[in-house]
This record gives structure tokens, C-alpha cells and sequence, in this order.
């Protein structure tokens, strides 16, 4: 730090001599106070709206201020004068205010300045490091603050090749140096906003590029664009997930930032605006190192009227932009700072004589309008529930599953092609018994293109020769084939492939010395489906908006549109899975009312944690002998039988319900199976034959990569067409069908395989909704049968009995399961924080002076929690894995904040995830007092509830359990009863395809849709469920908050409070005016 107070030294030289010289002119006696001060206004005319307009922009605003305090004379010198007039005859003043813009002569201004030698707010020769980024970074990291990781292309001229630059699909490296999409590509030139973002492929790829605000848009989503501009020099830079948020800060002078929130263009680039067509920004306090941050930005620019940008980011803080001069817009109480802050300023430059105290009314007088208070545009939220006066919402905490999706397929064959053996062996590092896993544009592109050469030209006239397993071989290459080209592009959440050695030889080496191994034979395996459909992002995005307008009492979209406002902290988390991490973002899109693609919103908002929400291994052994038994009752025939010898509750049974005639069952569905295949492979004949009418062999155009991603609408052309619905051709349709055949009975050892019959529902559900149009003779009986058998099966393979299913879904959930107690634990922490700092600020709300007050500044937290957690160490690990360690606990600025209830805070976690932590999650509430740990305890879930979830068959699509908070602000801050949880679940879109019981209903089917279940309570009405009580109860089944690994070291927070005593004191000299002013963040 003293490096950089050195260079405040040099900077402020030059100001203390200028001043020196002009006290002689303005005061030879200190009484000799009539002189006015002249404040030269040399800047565009546009820029002070000059006329009858003259106050109504920001700059009018304060220099009326000014005016007011009776000590200065304000010159404007306006555009004919600037851009005609030579500087010699140029108005004389005493202070300058000048900065460029479009059209400006910046060097003229700096001869004038040369020659008059004012003193000047913004010193004019660093102005023009603001037009070259490459410059703005170097001078910011000269100074120690910090910026995201970034490398230089400098090009010469347009398209010139560049050997240090390398581009792939899913990274650029610059001098050795590797950015992974996302990254963001910006060009050196300062006043060309068009910056850019690239997306990885396994988000969908595309481009969003960002410019300067048109109407309501800031920024347009290009899906087709994946490569990078090469017509000129840019700075390449790694993407800063910041939640959907920007924060512009403005600098008046080295010692006073205002900082304020908007909603980042990256997420949907529709500008958010109040009811008077303003954007929507929310004042926020600043950290104590963003204050160190912005003081450092003032003094290396030598700008002390200055606007920035900062990114926060995973706890950390980052500056990726320096604009120069910026004022805030619509804010009266900056106004007012800003006067103060530059009168003293211009006071101390000229006049230090005078006093620079603020006198204790100020001068003017103007009536501040009353803005409406979050008045937007959007529609608002509707209210469930009376909880009154004194409940308010402290967190809500939800997890989902999935949306609709097509069914999950894998395709296994043993392949010995060259071509493929040796595909496998150029993307393993040529290790012949390494396996290789391709997922990758390219690398399904070359795959690809070597199974159309493998595949037969044509099948008529020549199988009745072929042996039968070469037909079989044939078969599975050709849907290898389809599956490659379905979609028309490729994406990685959707396809995989694994090529496993199986056989090698010992061959010579090409150039004679020596042997070397190569494979002669590959296991391929072909992971694929398991699609959101258009109707499963259309659910997500439903009830999205559903929550939106239902979950959080008395709120409108203003909570929830800008989440960063700091008074809505809200976090999407999504397992590893394609169709999850969709079904998040088109979720995250109805939540918040966004819009345009799924893409920046998915990159942008929603964090992976496959350890959490994803995987079944640590519970695979448990759910083995779970699926053995319950084989052992379906097909014994056997009644259910007791454990625990107890049949009080039909629940407490092995095997609770399974239909008593599941034995019988079993055939039925392998005959239907078998009708249903076969009228599929008719279809596909068909189809076969219309191809062989129009081209023998045809090689399909290049894939195309811009087709978009998660259609939200059915493809009406595909289905009139009698075409089935999505990207399925028949031929992957019959290979589904014919796979749950095979699997489902093996007749050569007649056996049934009752894994499958999940399976099997699953394809009849899929066809039923989405292809009812091929009209498919015996799917609605199978479904029947299915439905019957899995509504039995599916809850049984995660627990026979309730205590199985309590010691599996502990396994399966507990790191969820303990990252939910983080989050309830962080929520009341925080609250009781802000309610005893909210107590101190009531008790000292008298005026504080001298040592006093400089004592109350240092103290006065602005991460609150942190004199909490620090008190004991359980505490501080309590927090450790919770992304809100990462992150300060950001707020709104209340003294700014143009909102009702400005320290109200709620937290939003959401947890997308699958079927499989559902159900777990749900066994371990209804049936955690099992324990021996808990004997005697009443369950978390009332007896009603427990009867309705053991009705409820299936946790469907969409399905979800609710946590919320709430705090009774009358009761005793130590009180059990402070805060209370509400638990609620729905079973989803768990509605029948085959039934149409009301019109709704029925124009959903049409659109290959089922309605979202509304929730039910999992307690009795009026039941008081404390967050002690949860605790107690979830405790044994939740991984422990120490377990968590912990969180990269977050940035310390160095600035303004650790200096000395005596910056505190300037501090609060500065600002007699206004309590507690530093405190809060200014």
C-alpha cells in the first residue's frame, strides 16, 4: 500500500503548488472573503444540458448545489466556445471541470490548461489511457487492484495470423495461456462496446454479444456464432460468474464512493425499468476492500469524478472497467453528497481559509418527488397465507426435479473396425488399453463420419445371407449412425461415447524397431436420450413463474427480478445432467422473468455440484439388496410381510404397495411389449423403403451446430408429417422397443427382469403423450400394466421398508441433506445479526463525536455475520462449504435505497436434481424419528401427510420439496420459536396421460403436456416446526458442516478500516453531515 500513496503524493504535488499560487489572488487578507470562487464548466454541451434544460441532468443537479452555498460562480463555456474559439480567449476560473466525450478536443483543453493552470477535478493527460483497455488494465494492476485473468491479441491489421493464437472449439490460448469458454473478448478500443461471450459447447455453445443500451435491450444471443473475431486486437478475459449482476461504482474524490446494483446484460439483455422508463439500479454498500478499491482507482487515473465497473465474484472483487468521468442518475441524496464532497474539495484548493464544514441545514431547498417504491413494469406476486404483522420471510429453499424428458437409451456393441480402433486410439494419447471417452463436437463429428463408411450402403437382398450377429452388428452401427445425426447438431450434455480396449496383439513398429501393442477389439458403448423436451422446459419455466408469484408473501417481481439487490440472495445449483441443468435455467427464466435463450442463463446463473445432486454409488450395495428382495417378492408371489412386526401403518410393510397380483402382471406386460414392437418395426420398414426410393446412400449435409436448444414448442411440420415428435427418427424408436424386449424377458433362461419395468413405463409414457399421433394399437393397456408395476416397483428400489429407506436415502442425500441445515443455520445467523445491529443503531442513535465516533465506524460491521462466526470455531466451519463463505454478504444501502423495506433479506437456494435424491430426501423426512438415535420423536411429516405420500405413487416430473423460513421479529432473539419452517412438496406433473378430466387438461395434452401438481403441506395446519427441532431431527442423517471441504481463501479485507487512526478521523470530518455515512458504504 505504500507504493501506492506515494504515487497519491505525486499526484497531489502538482495540485497543493497550483493552489499555492491562486491563494495570493483570491485573499490577501483572510477577512477578504467576496471574492466568489469561478468553476469553469468545459465540457460538451450534451453533457449539462445547457438552456432551459440546464439542471435537469445530473451534472445541472449538483452544480445548482454548488451555486446554493453562495462561495462560487459557475461558468459554462459551451460547444462554440470549446470547439471554435482559440484557448487564449477562453473564460479564466479558478477550478476546471473538463472530460472528454464524443467530439471533444482533449488536447486543446489540456493548453488551456497549461496555460491558465486551474485547478482541475479530472487531471486531463491520463484521459487518454481511457480510450485504450490494453492501457486502463495495465495502470490497474500497476496499482495493485485487482482484474480478471487476461491476455492481448494485438493484430497489425485486419485477419493478420498470429502464432502465439490459437483457437479451438472450446478455448482460445493466447501466448500458452488457455481461457475455456465461457470467456469474454474484448476490443482495445475503449469506445467500442461491442464485447462478447463465448459459450462452451456442452451449454449449447453460441454467442452473446453486449453493446451500449438500444431501447430495452443491452445485449443479443447469437446461437450459430461459435468462433471468434480476427479483424483487429482484443483482449481475451476469463467469465466472472457474478449471479446476473453488475455494480457501477462512482468515485467522488479519493474518500467517497456510491455504488449501485443493476441486472447484468450477460443474462437475457432486456433493460429492467420503473414505471418513468429509468433503469432500474439499487444502491448497495461497498466492502471495506471495494472502498480500498475505488480509492486506488482514483488515484491511478488521477480522475476524481470517476465511474467503474466491478465484478464480485466468488467472494472476490474485480475491476473490468474504467469509464472516467460518471455521475448517478435519479438519486437526490447523491446529489447532495456529491455538492458537499466537491465544495470541500475546491474550498481546500483555493480558499483553505474558508471553513469547509458543512453547515448544519443545506442552502437549498428542493422537495424531493416521491418515487414509487419498486413500481415495475412486470407483474406482480400474489400472497399465500396470512403469517402476521410480525412474520416476515427470511428463506426459501427448494429442490426440483428434472422437467419431461425422452427416454434414457445406451447402445453396447463390440466393434473391430480400423477405423474405429483407431479413432479410439487418437483421442487416448495412442495408449492401446487406455479407454477413451468422446463428447465433444469434433470428436462425435470424426465418429461419425467413420460409422458412415462402415455402415451398409443397403440391407434388402443380402441378410438372408449374413449370419445373424453380423445383421445384429449392422444393426446397432446403423443406430449408432442415428443417434449421431439426430438433432442436427451436437451437444455434450446429451451424447456420450465410451471405447473400452478389449483384445490386443503384438504388432512391429512402423519403423522396424522393435513390437508395440495395438487393440484389435473395442467395447462401444453410446450413451444418449434423456432429452428435456420442449414440454419439460415448458414445465420449468411454469413453475419458475408459479414460485415467482407464490412463494414469497407480499412481494412483487422487484424482490426477485434484480436478485442483486442484495435483499433477494438467491443461488441455482444443478447436478451434472443435461436435462437438470436446462430444466434450471428455463426455471431461473420463468423465476425471474427473463428472456430470449437458455444458454447466458444457464452459464450465467446456475452452478454445477455433481457431488451433491448427482450419483447413486454410496448407497449401490444397499439398493442391490433392496432390488434382489423385492424380485424375490414380485415374482415369489408373496404377500408382503411385516418388518417390525407392526402392520399399524399399510406403510410399514416390505414391499408397501405393490400390487397384489404383480406375478401375473409380468407376462401380461411382456406380450404387450412385444404387440408394440412390432408395430414399430413395420414403421421403420416403411420408412426404410420410401429411403430406398428417393437415394440409395445418401452422406448428410455438415451437422449444424446453431440449432437451438430445449425448443419449448412442438415440431408441428414432424408430427403432420406422421414423423414421431422430437429428433427420434423410427429407427431409433424400434431400437428402444426392441432393447426393452430383450431385457425384460429372457426367454432362452425365462426369467423376467423386474429392473426393466421402469423402463418400460417410461417408453409408454413418453410415446403416449408425445405420440399418440402414430396411433399405436395395445400402449394404452401396457401403460396400464406398467403404471401398476412401477407405482410399486419405483419406491421399493430405495428402501423395502421405511428403515431401508431411511439408511439409503441418508446415504444417497446426506451432503444435500447437510448443505440445507448450512443454509437454514446461515439464514438465522444473519437475520439475528442484522436484528441486534439494528437494536445498537436504535440505542446510539445520538449524534457521536470525536474518538467516539471514529470507534463506532471501525467497528460497525459490513459483513455481519463475521463478529458472529468468529466467536467459535463449529461456527466459522458451519459456513465452509456454503458458496455465501465465498461470497461477502453484499446489501442494500438503506440511506440510498429507493425501497420500503430496505434491511429486509431473504435467501433462495435451489437444488435441481433427479428422481433418485427425491425420493431420498422425502424417506429420510417422513421417516428420520425411526432412528434409534430419535426413539420416542414425533416424525418431521403428520400422520395425514404420511397417508398421502404413501397414495402418492410417484414423484414426477418437476416434482419438488419446499423449506421456508420464517421469523417472528416480537419473539426474544433467543426464543426457539424466533424461527419457523414450513415444509410443502408437490408430486410434479403427475397427472395421467390418459386422463383428460378438464379442459386445461386436455389443451396441455395437445401440446404434449401434463399440469404441475400444487403443493401439499408435509404438517398439520397451525403446527410450529422450529428450526431447533429440524435440526435435532435431520442432525444424524446430514454430512456435518466441518466435512465440507473448504472454500478457496477468501480475499482479505485489507482497505480503508486497517489504516491508520487518522484516515478514520479525516473520514469523519469530511462528513459532519451525515451519521454513520462511512459505515454504510458510501
Amino acid at each position: 500500500m505504500q507504493a501506492k500513496f506515494g504515487n497519491q503524493a505525486q499526484w497531489k504535488q502538482p495540485i497543493e503548488h497550483r493552489r499555492r499560487g491562486k491563494q495570493k489572488e483570491m485573499a490577501d487578507s483572510e477577512g477578504n472573503v467576496g471574492t466568489k470562487i469561478k468553476i469553469g464548466v468545459c465540457v460538451m454541451e450534451k453533457k449539462v444540458k445547457c438552456g432551459p434544460e440546464v439542471f435537469s441532468a445530473p451534472m445541472g443537479q449538483i452544480l445548482e448545489r454548488l451555486q446554493s452555498f453562495g462561495e462560487f460562480e459557475i461558468i459554462f463555456f459551451g460547444d462554440k466556445v470549446i470547439l471554435e474559439d482559440p484557448v487564449e480567449s477562453w473564460p479564466i476560473c479558478d477550478c476546471l471541470i473538463a472530460f472528454y466525450s464524443t467530439g471533444y478536443p482533449l488536447e486543446k483543453a489540456e493548453a488551456y490548461a497549461t496555460l491558465r493552470k486551474p485547478f482541475l477535478v479530472n487531471e486531463l493527460e491520463p484521459q487518454h489511457l481511457l480510450h485504450d483497455r490494453r492501457k486502463v488494465y495495465e495502470c490497474l494492476e500497476m496499482f495493485g487492484i485487482p482484474v480478471p485473468r487476461y491476455a492481448l491479441v494485438n493484430r497489425e491489421y485486419p485477419y493478420q495470423e498470429l502464432n502465439y493464437f490459437i483457437e479451438q472449439e472450446d478455448y482460445v490460448e493466447v501466448h500458452g495461456e488457455r481461457f475455456w469458454k465461457p470467456f469474454v473478448e474484448k476490443p482495445i478500443d475503449g469506445d467500442d462496446h461491442r464485447i462478447m461471450i463465448y459459450y462452451p459447447s456442452s451449454a449449447g455453445g453460441g454467442m452473446k454479444e453486449l453493446f451500449r443500451k438500444v431501447g430495452n435491450r443491452s445485449s443479443e444471443f447469437h446461437q450459430e456464432v461459435r468462433r471468434v473475431r480476427r479483424e483487429g486486437s482484443y483482449i481475451y478475459e476469463e467469465f466472472m460468474p457474478t449471479g446476473g449482476t453488475d455494480v457501477k461504482v462512482y468515485t467522488v474524490g479519493p474518500e467517497y464512493a456510491h455504488a449501485e446494483a443493476r441486472k447484468s446484460p450477460v443474462v437475457d439483455g432486456v433493460v429492467l425499468r420503473n414505471l418513468d422508463g429509468k433503469e432500474v439500479r439499487y444502491p448497495v454498500l461497498l466492502t471495506p476492500a471495494e472502498k480500498q478499491m475505488a480509492r486506488d482507482v482514483c488515484i491511478a487515473f488521477r480522475q476524481a469524478v470517476c465511474g467503474f465497473d466491478l465484478l464480485r465474484s466468488e467472494g472476490r472483487s474485480y475491476v473490468c472497467d474504467v469509464n472516467g468521468w460518471s455521475f448517478v442518475k435519479n438519486s437526490h441524496k447523491y446529489y447532495d453528497d456529491a455538492a458537499c464532497v466537491l465544495r470541500k474539495m475546491f474550498l481546500d484548493a483555493k480558499a483553505p481559509h474558508l471553513s469547509s464544514t458543512i453547515p448544519p441545514t443545506l442552502p437549498w431547498k428542493i422537495n424531493e418527488p416521491v418515487q414509487p417504491s419498486e413500481g415495475l413494469t412486470r407483474q406482480g406476486s400474489g400472497i399465500i397465507g396470512k403469517f402476521g404483522q410480525a412474520e416476515e420471510l427470511r428463506c426459501v429453499i427448494a429442490v426440483i426435479r428434472h422437467g419431461d424428458r425422452t427416454p434414457k437409451q445406451k447402445v453396447k456393441l463390440k466393434v473391430t473396425e480400423e477405423k474405429l480402433l483407431n479413432l479410439m486410439l487418437k483421442y487416448n494419447g495412442c495408449r492401446p488399453r487406455s479407454e477413451t471417452k468422446l463428447k465433444s463436437a469434433v470428436q462425435l463429428q470424426d465418429l461419425l463420419d467413420a460409422t458412415r463408411m462402415l455402415v451398409p450402403r443397403e440391407r434388402s437382398g443380402r441378410e438372408s445371407d449374413s449370419d445373424a450377429e453380423d445383421i445384429e452388428h449392422a444393426e446397432k452401427l446403423r443406430q449408432v449412425k442415428a443417434v449421431l445425426e439426430e438433432g442436427g447438431h451436437f451437444s455434450g450434455i446429451y451424447r456420450k461415447v465410451q471405447l473400452k480396449p478389449l483384445k490386443w496383439v503384438k504388432v512391429s513398429k512402423t519403423n522396424g524397431e522393435g513390437e508395440e501393442e495395438r487393440p484389435v477389439e473395442a467395447l462401444m458403448v453410446l450413451k444418449y436420450g434423456g432429452v428435456l423436451t420442449h414440454a419439460g422446459r415448458k414445465q420449468a419455466e411454469e413453475l419458475g413463474r408459479y414460485f415467482r408469484n407464490n412463494m414469497y408473501p407480499g412481494e412483487g417481481t422487484g424482490l426477485l427480478r434484480l436478485h442483486s439487490t442484495y435483499r433477494h440472495d438467491l443461488k441455482i445449483y444443478s447436478s451434472d445432467e443435461g436435462r437438470v441443468q436446462m430444466s434450471a435455467a428455463a426455471f431461473a427464466k420463468g423465476l425471474l422473468d427473463l428472456e430470449g435463450q437458455l444458454t447466458p442463463i444457464l452459464v450465467s446463473l446456475v452452478s454445477k455440484d455433481s457431488s451433491m445432486l448427482d450419483g447413486l454409488d454410496n448407497a449401490s450395495i444397499e439398493m442391490e439388496e433392496a432390488k434382489a428382495r423385492l424380485n424375490e417378492i414380485i415374482i415369489s408371489g408373496a404377500k408382503t410381510v411385516h418388518s417390525n412386526g407392526s402392520a399399524e401403518f399399510p406403510w410399514m410393510v416390505d414391499g408397501a404397495g405393490l400390487p397384489p397380483s404383480a406375478s401375473q402382471l409380468l407376462p401380461k406386460l411382456v406380450k404387450l411389449t412385444k404387440k408394440v414392437t412390432a408395430q414399430v418395426k413395420l414403421l421403420v420398414k416403411d420408412e426404410d423403403e420410401k429411403l430406398a426410393m428417393t437415394s440409395t446412400y445418401a452422406v448428410l449435409p455438415p451437422y449444424d451446430q446453431a440449432k437451438a436448444l430445449g425448443k419449448s414448442n412442438i415440431d408441428v411440420g414432424r408430427i403432420a408429417s406422421g414423423l414421431p415428435c422430437g429428433s427420434e427418427g423410427f429407427l431409433l424408436m424400434y431400437a428402444r422397443w426392441k432393447k426393452l424386449e430383450r431385457d425384460l424377458y429372457n426367454e432362452r433362461k425365462e426369467r423376467f427382469d423386474i429392473t426393466q419395468i421402469p423402463d418400460v413405463y417410461d417408453s409408454c409414457k413418453y410415446d403416449i403423450l408425445h405420440n399418440s399421433h402414430l396411433n399405436l394399437e395395445g400402449l394404452d393397456e401396457l401403460f396400464k400394466v406398467a403404471q401398476l408395476l412401477a407405482d410399486g416397483v419405483i419406491p421399493n428400489e430405495y428402501g423395502i421398508n421405511p428403515k431401508q429407506k431411511l439408511k439409503i436415502g441418508s446415504k444417497i442425500a446426506r451432503r444435500l441433506l447437510g448443505k440445507i441445515m448450512i443454509d437454514l443455520r446461515n439464514t438465522r445467523e444473519e437475520a439475528i445479526s442484522v436484528a441486534e445491529l439494528k437494536s445498537n443503531q436504535d440505542e446510539g442513535s445520538t449524534c457521536l463525536t470525536g474518538k467516539k465516533t471514529t470507534d463506532s465506524h471501525s467497528k460497525l460491521p459490513v459483513k455481519n455475520e463475521d463478529t458472529r462466526r468468529s466467536s467459535s470455531t463449529s461456527e466459522m466451519s458451519l459456513d465452509q462449504d456454503d458458496d455465501d463463505d465465498k461470497e461477502t454478504k453484499y446489501r442494500l444501502d438503506p440511506k440510498y435505497a429507493n425501497v420500503k423495506t430496505p434491511e429486509r433479506h431473504v435467501r433462495t437456494r435451489l437444488y435441481f436434481t433427479s428422481e433418485s435424491h427425491i425420493h431420498s430426501l422425502m424417506n429420510v423426512l417422513r421417516y428420520c424419528n425411526l432412528d434409534e438415535s430419535l426413539q420416542g420423536e414425533e416424525s418431521l411429516v403428520c400422520h395425514s401427510a404420511l397417508e398421502r405420500l404413501f397414495k402418492t405413487k410417484e414423484l414426477d416430473y418437476m416434482s419438488y420439496i419446499v423449506f421456508r423460513m420464517f421469523e417472528n421479529t416480537e419473539v426474544a432473539l433467543e426464543d426457539p420459536k424466533r424461527f419457523r419452517l414450513e415444509m410443502t412438496f408437490s408430486r410434479g406433473a403427475d397427472l395421467s396421460p390418459l386422463e383428460e378430466n378438464d379442459g386445461e387438461a386436455a389443451s396441455l395434452h395437445q401440446e404434449h403436456t401434463l399440469p404441475i401438481m400444487g403443493p401439499e403441506r408435509l404438517q398439520e395446519v397451525g403446527s410450529y416446526l422450529t428450526l431447533e427441532k429440524m435440526e435435532k431431527m435431520i442432525r444424524p442423517f446430514a454430512m456435518p458442516a466441518e466435512d465440507f471441504p473448504p472454500p478457496s481463501t477468501p480475499q482479505g479485507f485489507s482497505g480503508y478500516f486497517s489504516k491508520s487512526a487518522g484516515m478514520l478521523e479525516r473520514l469523519v470530518n469530511l462528513w459532519p453531515f451525515h451519521k454513520h455515512a462511512n459505515a454504510n458504504g458510501k
